[in-house]
């Protein structure tokens, strides 16, 4: 059992009262982190600590803010190995997927980096004799960033690297689910050389979600929010800063489709769709949790992807090579498994895995999916995925839109002309053709449409997202007024 404090100011703290909660491991039951239970009190000492770092922290120049990112970078890829036991104990991960969470993460900490000497304006034409106009971009102040534990240091880092190299500091609201993975991230940052409070990393109980979260929005400090997480909560967060005006970069909940036209070379969409959906045991926000298949080639298509997600072995990471890990916890099991039964209930028939030990499911495919099914619409979040059978383009593109989300999408046919026109058409952030839906790299703007949120991550959207965009004039003449 790992125990764990507060990173506030750079310094390890305890919560006020030394108050604690508990994370188990979901295989063992067994704790793997004891975390400090931050109050109010704390959150609001954590955002202090900020502000009081933003004035120095931004007025440093870009390349000194570089060099900072890059050793953070460098540090990150050395702690491979701690990242990878602390991801396989908190939330049941393989080795595969924490050690990719550590490779990108580092290379968001390096494309952060790059970054710093492209906040640029423009000197804007001006009516006004004898005036110089600029559009200048600068730092906001304290960033919050809320990050979720399915991809804990991937997005760990993102909430927090481009804000950092804009110039802005940071809190780090950590995951109940995984405190201690998070903590790591704060720990890094500041063994690189970030200044005392630059970094701020609040770990809390469950139950104290609300309160904490809703003082670290309402904090004067705080100019900019950013989320990751689900559709349900990331309303609420949207709320609570619109009472507060302030903006927030929302990355929510996916049903991410991915289309097969009846000219799919079939091999590469099998392969696309069970990395997509089965990747981290389904538990990604771009995992593919629909598969929209031309009636004509369904049977050959749906015969392969069975046979692909039976030869997928799941089990505890730690016992061998496994590809699917423990799903989060037994009460997403239990999800899943009741939209599965709803589903065959329903007429639909499961041809591939569908039966749980404990917190390890087998990948699963549900065929013959239809509109009345609770798995054509709602967000699974766990190692199964749903066949639903299509006549034609424009049944396959209004299946694809049939949903409240629009994060990621995929197409698959051979004439590309075809599935671009196919991929314009899709309702969502993103859009592959002929890969996965599962992908993402650090210089790319990442984000959604509709219920999966609005705003942008990645490269220079994110640029846009943490800085403020100010009109400066200088005047070169003497003025003239009416009066």
């Amino acid at each position: 059992m790992l125990d764990i404090g507060l990173l506030i100011a750079d310094q390890d703290v305890a919560a006020t009262g030394g108050v604690t909660f508990e994370r188990r491991d979901p295989l063992t039951g067994h704790v793997a982190t004891r975390a400090a239970a931050a109050t109010v009190a704390d959150a609001v000492a954590a955002a202090d600590a900020a502000a009081a770092a933003f004035p120095a922290w931004s007025a440093l120049g870009p390349n000194a803010r570089r060099t900072v990112l890059l050793r953070a970078a460098e540090l990150m890829d050395a702690r491979t190995q701690d990242f990878v036991a602390l991801m396989t104990r908190e939330t049941g991960a393989t080795a595969g997927w924490a050690g990719f969470n550590v490779h990108l993460a580092a290379n968001m900490l390096r494309e952060a980096a790059a970054m710093t000497t492209q906040i640029a304006g423009e000197v804007i034409p001006s009516d006004k004799p004898g005036c110089l106009a600029m559009a200048v971009r600068q730092p906001v102040g304290v960033v919050l960033g809320i990050a979720p534990w399915n991809a804990p240091v991937i997005l760990g880092v993102r909430a927090v690297a481009t804000p950092l190299a804009c110039g802005n500091t940071v809190v780090l609201k950590a995951s109940e689910v995984c405190p201690a993975t998070h903590r790591l991230i704060g720990e890094i940052l500041r063994d690189a050389g970030l200044p005392a409070g630059a970094v701020n990393v609040v770990t809390n109980a469950p139950a104290d979600a609300g309160p904490v979260v809703e003082a670290l929005i309402a904090h004067p400090a705080v100019r900019r929010i950013n989320f990751t997480g689900s559709t349900r909560v990331g309303r609420i967060i949207a709320e609570t800063a619109a009472r507060h005006l302030k903006p927030v970069l929302l990355e929510l909940g996916g049903k991410a489709p991915l289309l097969v036209l009846d000219d799919a070379d079939l091999d590469e969409a099998v392969k696309a769709a069970a990395f997509g959906a089965f990747m981290n045991q389904g538990q990604i926000c771009m995992s593919t949790e629909r598969l929209v298949v031309d009636a004509t080639v369904a049977d050959a298509f749906v015969a392969k992807l069975a046979a692909k997600a039976a030869s997928l072995p799941a089990g505890d990471p730690r016992s061998g090579d496994v590809v699917l890990g423990s799903v989060v916890g037994r009460e997403a099991v239990e999800r899943v498994e009741a939209l599965i039964a709803d589903a065959v209930a329903k007429g639909a028939r499961v041809v591939a895995g569908g039966t749980s030990r404990g917190t390890v499911m087998p990948a699963t495919v549900v065929d013959h999916v239809t509109r009345e099914m609770r798995i054509y619409g709602e967000e699974s979040f766990g190692p199964v995925v749903c066949v639903v059978r299509v006549k034609s383009d424009e049944e396959a593109i209004r299946v694809a839109n049939d949903t409240e989300y629009g994060l990621s999408s995929a197409v698959f046919s051979r004439n590309i002309a075809r599935a671009l026109a196919v991929a314009k058409r899709i309702e969502s952030g993103i859009c592959h053709i002929n890969g996965p839906t599962v992908h993402d790299e650090a210089q790319m703007p990442f984000g959604g449409t509709k219920a999966s949120g609005y705003g942008r991550f990645g490269g220079k959207a994110g640029i846009a997202e943490f800085t403020h965009l100010r009109w400066i004039t200088i005047e070169t003449q003497p003025g003239r007024y009416p009066f």
